[in-house]
């Protein structure tokens, strides 16, 4: 039985105009130190009107078959940034907010993990999207997220 997906949230289109989402999820660079790697997941609203987002975006890593990986995800700090947890936050049209996905490439024993995307949920409501995201879990199997934030913290 398919997993039920998040409502499409309804907006008006003109004949011929392909549909987008209202906010659109992006993912930065891969950094990587120490054996640690992470990039940040960016939400840019392209809807004519604010959002109100509170909390943590849902995202699941997904095989090159493009199949959700038994991969553990988890809320908080990691090596590479801190989180201060969920605030609710309004994003303006042509705002972003930002998130931080993390992850440890560490290999002790078992099979090794690698994802070739990550699927994002913004907010509840909102439409899942796919994102090309290298992930070389190695045999961890776990991602750090942090909350939506309006910046990095220093």
């Amino acid at each position: 039985m398919p997993e039920p997906q998040p409502p499409v949230p309804s907006r008006v289109v003109t004949s011929g105009e392909v549909p987008e989402p209202a906010l659109v999820v992006s993912a930065g660079v891969v950094e990587a130190a120490l054996g640690h790697r992470a990039t940040v997941l960016t939400l840019t609203n392209n809807d004519t009107k604010s959002h109100t987002l509170d909390g943590y975006p849902v995202v699941r890593v997904l095989g090159g078959d493009g199949k959700p990986l038994e991969v553990k995800v988890s809320h908080g700090i990691s090596y590479f940034s801190q989180d201060p947890g969920p605030k609710r936050l309004e994003l303006k049209p042509h705002e972003k907010l930002l998130s931080v996905v993390s992850w440890s490439g560490t290999v002790t024993s078992g099979d090794k993990v690698t994802g070739e995307a990550v699927a994002v949920v913004a907010a509840p409501g909102e439409v899942e999207q796919t994102v090309p995201l290298e992930t070389d879990l190695g045999t961890t199997g776990e991602i750090i997220v942090t909350a939506w934030l309006k910046d990095l913290p220093k």
